[in-house]
């Protein structure tokens, strides 16, 4: 995390969005024999090809994400085109969903300005058209995600 925020705070990222974390952790054994290589021998070469490599291979797998949310945006757009007149309010509540991806319907009524029935019908059609599912079991207070966006970043 430090490597990253010192690479945005010296302009080589403009945000931080290599998360060598998760790559490293992965790595742990090479990374640590990267260490001691430098401790020990002063081979700092090595270390920085082991840390160059972290950056590509994370800059790759943050790039086919990315990829994949604009494939999913696509598809969702593509889909949510068919609700007709309630598509431009369907669409604001996607877009919700990319920053925040749970949802209720007192939340879709907050965020689009419309009554209980609206909203509530508009959740109801994409939890049908399979863009939303409720993940509580409840017949009140329902929390909707947006899954095909979480599972992206499960993989």
């Amino acid at each position: 995390m430090l490597i990253t925020l010192y690479l945005v705070s010296h302009g080589l990222l403009h945000k931080p969005s290599l998360y060598l974390s998760a790559h490293l952790e992965k790595y742990r054994g090479a990374y640590y024999d990267a260490l001691t290589r430098v401790r020990e021998s002063n081979d700092i070469g090595h270390w920085v090809r082991f840390f160059l490599q972290a950056v590509v291979e994370t800059a790759e797998s943050g790039k086919r994400t990315f990829q994949r949310i604009l494939s999913l945006r696509h598809e969702l757009d593509a889909e949510i085109f068919k609700l007709g007149r309630r598509a431009e309010n369907a669409q604001q509540l996607i877009l919700y969903l990319y920053g925040t991806p749970t949802i209720t319907v007192n939340k879709a009524m907050e965020l689009l300005g419309i009554n209980f029935v609206p909203a509530n019908s508009l959740i109801a059609s994409l939890v049908d058209m399979g863009v939303l599912q409720e993940i509580t079991g409840f017949q009140r207070n329902r929390i909707f995600i947006l899954r095909r966006y979480i599972n992206i970043f499960m993989d």
